[in-house]
Parts: structure tokens; C-alpha cells; sequence
């Protein structure tokens, strides 16, 4: 497991080029419970709803009573959609889904 100041980079879909430095165990955390509650096809779950689904999958010592998940996870959403991992569909509210 990774040391509690280990940093690890992460992109912005929204904004190509530019790389963040966060800490790395909340950001493996949301990324293993976001992409265990996006399906694997579209329509996806809206943003409210995954963050619904995955509050309950989040360590606890991380994120106590879902303190800053929104935050973690629009950071690991971005991430994850610069690296095609997740897609966004084009509709209103915002869909998600795991790249098939």
C-alpha cells in the first residue's frame, strides 16, 4: 500500500495537457469504488447516482461520512474519462459508463 503523502498524477478531460498531483491512496480508493458501480454500457448512471452507489464502498479513515467524495470523485471521473477508461454520453444530466 502506498505511504499516506505518496502523491500519483492525474489528467483533466477537460483541460488536455495539464497533469495534478494528488494524494494517491484517496484517489485509488474512488477509482476502484467509481469504477465498480459504472456499468459497462450506456445510458450509465448520472453523476448523483454513482456517487450515491459508491459512498457506502469508501474506506471509511479516507472519506468519514462521504467527506470530500464529490471532490475525488469529479477528479477521478476526468481522470479516468482523459484516459478513456469511463465515456461520457451526451445528454443532460451527464451519463457515465465504463468504456466497453
Amino acid at each position: 500500500m502506498a505511504s499516506p503523502a505518496e502523491k500519483i498524477e492525474i489528467e483533466n478531460f477537460t483541460s488536455p495537457g495539464h497533469v495534478y498531483r494528488v494524494d494517491r491512496v484517496k484517489y485509488e480508493a474512488m477509482r476502484k469504488a467509481l469504477l465498480a458501480v459504472l456499468p459497462a454500457a450506456a445510458p450509465g448512471l448520472t453523476v448523483a447516482e454513482a456517487k450515491e452507489r459508491l459512498l457506502p464502498l469508501l474506506p471509511q479513515d479516507l472519506f468519514p461520512e462521504g467527506a470530500k467524495a464529490g471532490w475525488w470523485l469529479k477528479a477521478a471521473q476526468l481522470d479516468l474519462e482523459a484516459k478513456g477508461t469511463i465515456e461520457r454520453e451526451a445528454s443532460k444530466p451527464l451519463r457515465l459508463h465504463r468504456k466497453a
